[in-house]
């Protein structure tokens, strides 16, 4: 019994190493089209009795404003083009500010965003840190900081069964996303802390404010993709 447990066990560990990795790889050329948080928020629908709405429409990086890059990047992960998936300085600060705040902040990069957004489920363990990271490391190695940002762009929420760019775009603003300003790409940003509570097409006077600061940042980051 004990030898048909080992058995199993690394029989396991090398069917998910062996289908990650070709999943990884595979993603780098096709389309994501749906990933684990929007069937969960879909079932979730259905069983609070809502209608249900998942909006998604994948886009090359060629038909996203360029604005749009640049407005995350100043928003969620000021360094996200030079660090390895890891951003070490913001991780150091909110270990030293947890420690006196109320509400823990998390550190997390686009490039853990768009891991945890492809391969795994939203609700917060050790667990999933754990595959977080090692999918973080596959994507830095496999994908590429444009081909990450391109998917970023294309999976995360961006309001209630709203996915992505051109989703967001079509349904905030009535445009596509190649076709956004520089204003309306600020305001997406500015909702993702939570796009449930913060509405990118009817913002707040907060929204506003984080509008006319995520557009002083997207002055100061490094242009993103580099220019040649």
């Amino acid at each position: 019994m004990r030898k048909k447990f080992f058995r199993l066990l690394r029989n396991l560990v090398i069917f998910f190493f062996a289908s990650s990795i070709l999943a990884v790889v595979a993603y780098r050329f096709i389309p994501v089209y749906l990933t684990p948080l929007m069937i969960i928020r879909t079932i979730g629908q259905v069983v609070d009795g809502e209608s249900v709405k998942l909006e998604h429409h994948w886009v090359p990086k060629e038909k996203i404003s360029s604005h749009l890059p640049m407005a995350v990047i100043a928003s969620e992960d000021n360094r996200f083009a030079s660090h390895h998936g890891f951003d070490f300085v913001e991780i150091n600060k909110a270990i030293k500010e947890n420690k006196t705040r109320k509400k823990a902040r998390g550190a997390s990069t686009i490039s853990q965003q768009t891991a945890k957004n492809v391969f795994l489920w939203p609700s917060s363990s050790w667990i999933r840190k754990g595959f977080e990271v090692y999918f973080t490391v596959l994507i830095e190695l496999v994908w590429g900081k444009e081909r990450i940002m391109e998917v970023y762009l294309n999976s995360i929420e961006m309001g209630d069964g709203i996915y992505g760019a051109e989703a967001v775009a079509r349904e905030h603003f009535q445009t596509t996303a190649s076709k956004l300003t520089k204003g309306q790409c600020a305001l997406i940003a500015a909702s993702l802390p939570n796009p449930h509570k913060f509405n990118s097409g009817k913002p707040s006077s907060y929204m506003f404010k984080r509008q006319k600061k995520i557009m002083y940042l997207m002055r100061c980051v490094p242009v993103f993709p580099p220019k040649e």
